[in-house]
């Protein structure tokens, strides 16, 4: 089973129904928050479309719309769960980086005399540029470390 990103994101979008191809753009930009240019859209349809994954249906009103056939609906499902397995594996092992660069970043937020807490204390100068803990955001730290910001085990 050979998967593109694109090919992914269009049986993401018809799993959920038909649609034709500006419906197609507007719903991975949603869902996604990727833009797909035509050219790699109707190419990723195109492919789609010889491998039996999904299939044309009618035009209307001068929009041709596609849906997912069962053959891709089962392919979009094998590659789902092992994307989810991969993905499961390499958050888990990054883990203890994470929380690493979570006390390396909460350190230099101290020294730096940053608050913890948002508001004008909390804003970094152009020298404090935060690290890459501190990019993902409390949220993260959250699901990611199973503690909230702040919270120490």
């Amino acid at each position: 089973m050979d998967f593109t990103e694109p090919a992914v994101l269009v049986l993401t979008s018809l799993a959920d129904g038909p649609k034709h191809g500006y419906a197609l753009a507007k719903d991975i930009e949603t869902f996604a928050g990727i833009k797909l240019g035509p050219g790699t859209l109707y190419g990723a349809l195109s492919r789609l479309e010889e491998r039996g994954w999904i299939e044309a249906l009618p035009a209307q009103d001068r929009r041709r719309p596609y849906q997912i056939t069962a053959a891709g609906a089962e392919s979009l499902a094998g590659h789902l769960e092992t994307a989810s397995k991969v993905t499961a594996t390499g958050l888990r092992r990054l883990e203890p980086r994470l929380a690493r660069a979570l006390i390396r970043d909460l350190g230099r937020a101290a020294r730096l005399g940053l608050s913890a807490r948002p508001g004008p204390a909390a804003r970094p100068g152009p020298a404090a540029r935060p690290g890459p803990a501190a990019r993902l955001g409390p949220a993260a730290w959250t699901t990611r470390l199973g503690l909230a910001f702040g919270e120490s085990r």
